[in-house]
């Protein structure tokens, strides 16, 4: 058996913890000396403990903790719980992340007010191109909701095109339309140019047709990060007797793992004021 002090140590936790746990009935010591009133615990009681603690850090509070353990929730039954937790919280963190890269993008946005270059925005005939698409709905236009669109749409379409043998393709080309439902949602079209006769099940492949006179500017990093650029672009197009024709394509020149290292053309469709 372990003192107090050294279950503490084996279990990585406060010998406070502990005797809060025995004051609550989640985890009684094996024995109590009656005259000292020392507390002793087992190893076996580590698995307890263990359970305890990866139960609480996952979001369980203790109340919801004693009644899993009181139960008597199988080691396997557990795991899936516990992996049930697992990937709720990095869903929450990973949006969590993306909302605090949208703030950042804001900041700069307001940052670079007033100072914005427009010598690289570049006004240029965009050619047609032949591609393969995917489209999905997304709530907005808030990269909010088109990330979790898109993402997967790209992801699908690449798994069709590979699973159809299809070589060559690439790079992607999104384009967006007002889905016509009147609360602003927006039909997210995932694309990648693909050679003259592809056929791939499940995707339609068609020729995007090429834009007379569009605004361009190249934007480095996530697309996370997109907002200063593209208000960058908005406002070169005001200021230069330019009218927005429509939403911006977004052309993937660069996309490796690393995302803050992606590299893509917008393209905005404009006509003179």
């Amino acid at each position: 058996m372990f003192v107090i002090g050294d279950f503490a140590r084996h279990g990585r936790v406060s010998v406070r913890m502990l005797r809060h746990y025995d004051a609550i009935g989640l985890l009684r010591p094996a024995h109590v000396d009656p005259h000292s009133g020392y507390r002793f615990y087992e190893a076996a009681q580590l698995a307890r403990l263990n359970r305890v603690i990866a139960l609480k850090e996952l979001g369980f509070t203790l109340e919801q903790v004693r009644s899993i353990l009181d139960e008597e929730v199988g080691a396997e039954e557990l795991r899936g719980m516990l992996r049930l937790r697992q990937a709720e919280l990095e869903t929450a963190l990973a949006q969590a992340r993306a909302r605090l890269a949208q703030v950042g993008a804001r900041l700069r946005a307001i940052e670079s007010e007033g100072r914005m270059s427009a010598q690289d925005v570049v006004v240029k005939k965009v050619p047609a191109v032949r591609i393969a698409e995917l489209s999905g709905v997304a709530a907005s236009f808030g990269p909010q909701d088109i990330g979790p669109v898109i993402g997967p749409l790209y992801e699908e379409l690449c798994g069709r095109l590979e699973a159809a043998g299809v070589t060559g393709f690439g790079p992607g080309i999104a384009y967006y339309e007002d889905a016509g439902r009147g609360d602003g949602s927006v039909l997210v079209h995932a694309g990648m140019t693909v050679p003259e006769g592809t056929v791939a099940e499940g995707v339609e492949v068609r020729v995007l047709p090429g834009l007379e006179e569009a605004a361009t500017v190249v934007h480095r990093g996530s697309m996370d990060e997109i907002l200063p650029t593209a208000q960058t672009l908005a406002s070169w197009i005001d200021t230069h007797g330019y009218v927005s024709a429509g939403y911006a394509r977004e052309l993937y020149l660069e996309c490796p793992d690393d995302t803050s290292r992606w590299v893509t053309e917008l393209q905005e469709p404009v006509t003179r004021a």
